[in-house]
């Protein structure tokens, strides 16, 4: 007879859900337990509904920030990452000095000199170029907006964004190198005999493999970068942490705040935690 035959419909429906309850891991068993608890604590109290209303509103600038960084530090780490193998010894001491450089300065203080340095040498560099092609195209009217560029037309959103994607570019950088050498000089040796030229065998045989290797740490930078884009509030941004401290200063309502903005980014991060180790056991050549 087959197993759980003799079972109710209603019971031989539960079996699954409790085969995976039974195999999930006890940390995400007592983590998951404490997340339920910790979320009934917070419906069924007034002061912390209020308080999860004021924070949650902050969950879309930590994410728009979050997202839109890795992204750009990606593009960016990827270009960083070729130069680092590249054959041009200007160009592999180049990308080496900036990745060496930027990963030994704390990211709290890049967003600073960022925010308070590069942005208006930034605005200082498009106001010249606007003026410098406006005097030489004749298009005045085309080039003023950029002319006109000043400090305080760069928000700080956008400068925490480029703070993080500098932070992060020399990191993924350095991911993207590792992958890139993880593969066997045949592979390139092999293609080089097939016809391809350099850029071609990087595009086409290297690099869809070196991207499969470093999907699990290029994942969990992304996690990183999460917890990092914290470090924004600094500059004002109205993140989950920026909000929780505001609502904490003007209520002196710390314990309950700070309770809901650790519960939230552990809602997050935890959650694509979870998110990288599935995607790595779905990955060919993974057990």
């Amino acid at each position: 007879m087959p197993p759980f035959a003799r079972l109710a419909p209603r019971e031989s429906r539960l079996v699954p859900v409790t085969n995976w309850l039974a195999r999930l891991p006890y940390w995400l068993l007592a983590a998951l337990l404490l997340a339920l608890f910790f979320l009934f604590v917070m419906l069924s109290r007034a002061d912390y509904r209020v308080i999860l209303d004021a924070t949650v509103k902050g969950v879309g600038t930590t994410v728009y920030v979050t997202i839109v960084a890795y992204a750009l530090a990606m593009l960016a780490g990827l270009i960083i990452g070729l130069l680092r193998v590249s054959s041009n010894r200007l160009a592999r001491e180049v990308s080496s000095f900036y990745v060496e450089i930027v990963r030994g300065v704390p990211m709290l203080v890049i967003l600073y000199y960022i925010a308070f340095v590069g942005a208006p040498a930034l605005a200082a560099a498009l106001s010249w170029l606007g003026s410098t092609l406006a005097a030489l195209t004749g298009l005045q009217e085309v080039f003023a907006p950029l002319a006109g560029i000043q400090t305080r037309d760069l928000s700080f959103t956008f400068r925490a964004i480029l703070a993080l994607t500098l932070g992060y570019s020399a990191f993924v950088a350095e991911i993207f190198r590792a992958g890139i050498e993880s593969i066997g000089r045949g592979q390139m040796e092999a293609a080089r005999s097939l016809g391809m030229g350099y850029g071609q065998a990087m595009r086409y045989v290297i690099l869809p493999q070196a991207v499969r290797n470093v999907l699990p740490p290029l994942g969990n930078d992304f996690i990183a970068m999460l917890k990092d884009s914290s470090l924004v509030s600094v500059l004002g941004v109205q993140d989950i942490t920026q909000i929780g401290k505001v609502y904490s200063s003007s209520t002196f309502r710390f314990f309950e705040t700070y309770n809901v903005v650790a519960f939230l980014y552990l809602i997050m991060t935890v959650g694509l935690a979870l998110l990288v180790r599935w995607l790595e056991r779905r990955m060919p050549g993974r057990t």
